[in-house]
């Protein structure tokens, strides 16, 4: 008996956790295009510039498709011809190949280009997110989403909650009360949205 109820516990305990990791994506996808790809902090600029180091182009040809080759590496070449010319000139075409290449990576995503970002832009969750490919360590990221999202979650209750009992007492407070409810219930109703629809990722 004991079993069962841990286990109904445990599936439990598993299911708030998914949806929470669900509510915090499906937020995240309707934030507007962050600057991750942009900064140069983010994975797609680091590739660029470790391709310049190299001279290996075919590090940057994973982040745009095959009929944007055309107009990336010519570029590239031209840039890295000139690294070793005069500094300001190089300086020059490399901050005009990095722009073309991102402004042309965001296209492939759907996305605007608004200029390259300097480093520590990118959101730490999202730095959190590269880290953990880089080191293998995921536990470490879900530990860190679930206390937050959980936390943002119980204050978003917490709130409603409160005001629920004072609602009828003024208008003001019912006022609060129902911008509160509206931010909290449409939070529940989007996953419940994401699980029946799949949900994805979009700019």
């Amino acid at each position: 008996m004991k079993t069962r109820i841990y286990s109904q516990k445990n599936n439990w305990l598993k299911s708030i956790f998914t949806l929470s990791l669900i509510a915090f994506f499906s937020i995240l996808s309707m934030q507007p295009a962050s600057a991750h790809c942009d900064s140069f902090d983010g994975p797609a600029l680091k590739d660029a510039e470790k391709a310049l180091e190299t001279n290996n182009v075919d590090l940057i040809l994973k982040w745009i498709n095959a009929d944007m080759e055309d107009e990336v590496v010519p570029l590239f070449h031209k840039t890295y011809s000139l690294r070793n010319g005069d500094k300001e000139i190089y300086e020059i075409v490399k901050k005009h190949f990095y722009e073309t290449f991102v402004r042309l990576h965001r296209e492939m995503e759907g996305a605007t280009f608004t200029g390259l970002k300097p480093a520590g832009s990118v959101a730490p969750i999202t730095m959190m997110s590269d880290k953990a490919l880089e080191t293998g360590d995921f536990d470490s990221l879900l530990k860190a989403l679930n206390n937050h999202i959980n936390g943002v979650l119980q204050e978003k209750f917490d709130n409603t909650e409160a005001l629920y009992k004072v609602k009828d007492n003024s208008v003001e407070e019912g006022r609060k009360y129902v911008e509160a409810y509206v931010d909290y219930t449409h939070s529940v109703e989007a996953v419940h949205d994401i699980l029946l629809g799949g949900g994805g990722h979009s700019h």
